[in-house]
C-alpha cells in the first residue's frame, strides 16, 4: 500500500466521534460528570475532537484514541476503526480485497491475564450485588460455584467472558464493588473470541446486553432467555453472525438511550433478524432495581 492510498484510508476515519470509538472499547461514560469516560486505560476526559488521560497522554482524533487505548500504532489502528465503523458508516470503506484484511486490535497488551482470586474477599462482592445491584443469589451461586464470577485482590466481581462447549477462559469484565463507579477489563481480553452469559442450557432465545451486570439483571427478568454480554456497545460482534446460523431467536438488549438505540439500529441494519428488546429503565439493571 502505498502512502496516499494510506492517508485516503486514514482521512475516512479520523473524524469519527471519540464517543463512537469510547462505546465501541467498552468504556462508561461518568454518571456525573458527561465529559469523563471510564476505559481500559483509566479514566480519561473528552472536550470536542480532544482527549486528555488522567494518568497521562492525550491526543485528538479517533485514530489517536485508538493508538492510546490498545497501545497499538497507526496502521492497525485505522485498520480496526475500518473493521468496526465500516458496516455502520456510509463514509467509510474495507480497503480492496487485495489489500487483505484489516487487523484487528488485541483488547490488551500481550496473553490474557485474569485476576487472581481472592475468596476472603467474595461475601463483599456478594453483598454488592444482591444488595446494591438487587440480584438473585440463586442466579449468582452457580456462577460463582463453577467459577465464571469472583472476587479478585482488590475486591472487584470478575465476570468470565467464555468460548465454546468447554467455556474456555478468553477474558473477564471487571466491576468494582466500593463507593467509586469502576469498570474495566482484565489485560489480554479477546471479546471477539467469546462473552459472558448465563441462562437455561438448550433456550432458543438470547438476548444481548451491555455488560455482565445487565445480563444477569435480565435474565432475572426474563429467566426463559439466555443472556450475553457484548462487554460494550458492540454493533457487529465476530461471533453473532455463528448464532445467528444456529438458529437463536436473537434480540437486541442494549440500553435505552441514543447510544443504545443507534447501535441497535445499526446492528438490526446487519443483521435482520434480529430484534430489539428495550429495557424498561435505562438499562437492564436499573429496570430490576427499580422494581424493588
Amino acid at each position: 500500500m502505498n502512502f496516499e492510498e494510506f492517508r485516503r484510508r486514514a482521512d475516512a476515519v479520523r473524524d469519527i466521534p471519540l464517543e463512537t470509538v469510547l462505546a465501541l472499547r467498552g468504556a462508561v461514560r461518568d454518571r456525573h460528570d458527561r465529559a469523563k469516560w471510564h476505559t481500559e486505560r483509566g479514566p480519561l476526559s473528552v472536550t470536542g475532537s480532544k482527549f486528555t488521560n488522567w494518568q497521562g497522554g492525550s491526543g485528538g482524533g479517533a485514530i489517536d484514541l485508538v493508538m492510546h487505548l490498545a497501545q497499538v500504532h497507526v496502521g492497525t489502528a485505522v485498520g480496526w476503526l475500518e473493521q468496526h465503523l465500516a458496516a455502520s458508516s456510509p463514509d467509510l470503506r474495507q480497503p480492496a480485497v487485495a489489500a487483505g484484511r484489516p487487523p484487528a486490535v488485541p483488547e490488551g497488551p500481550g496473553r490474557l491475564r485474569l485476576p487472581v482470586p481472592e475468596a476472603r474477599l467474595l461475601d463483599r462482592v456478594r453483598k454488592y450485588l444482591t444488595q446494591r445491584r438487587g440480584l438473585s443469589l440463586s442466579l449468582l451461586e452457580p456462577l460463582l460455584q463453577c467459577g465464571k464470577l469472583y472476587a479478585d485482590t482488590r475486591s472487584n466481581a470478575v465476570f468470565l467472558l467464555v468460548a465454546g462447549k468447554a467455556n474456555r477462559p478468553v477474558g473477564a469484565e471487571l466491576r468494582g464493588t466500593g463507593p467509586r463507579v469502576w469498570r474495566g477489563m482484565a489485560p489480554g481480553t479477546r471479546k471477539d473470541l467469546g462473552y459472558f452469559w448465563i441462562g437455561t442450557p438448550g433456550s432458543q432465545h438470547i438476548v444481548l446486553c451491555e455488560s455482565a451486570i445487565d445480563a444477569i439483571s435480565c435474565c432475572q427478568l426474563h429467566p426463559q432467555c439466555i443472556c450475553l454480554s457484548t462487554s460494550g456497545v458492540r454493533v457487529n460482534p465476530p461471533w453473532l453472525p455463528g448464532l445467528l446460523a444456529r438458529g437463536y431467536d436473537v434480540h437486541c438488549g442494549f440500553d435505552a438511550d441514543e447510544p443504545g438505540d443507534t447501535a441497535a439500529s445499526q446492528m438490526m441494519a446487519l443483521h435482520p433478524a434480529v430484534q430489539r428488546l428495550r429495557p424498561a429503565a435505562k438499562d437492564w439493571n436499573d429496570a430490576l432495581t427499580s422494581r424493588r
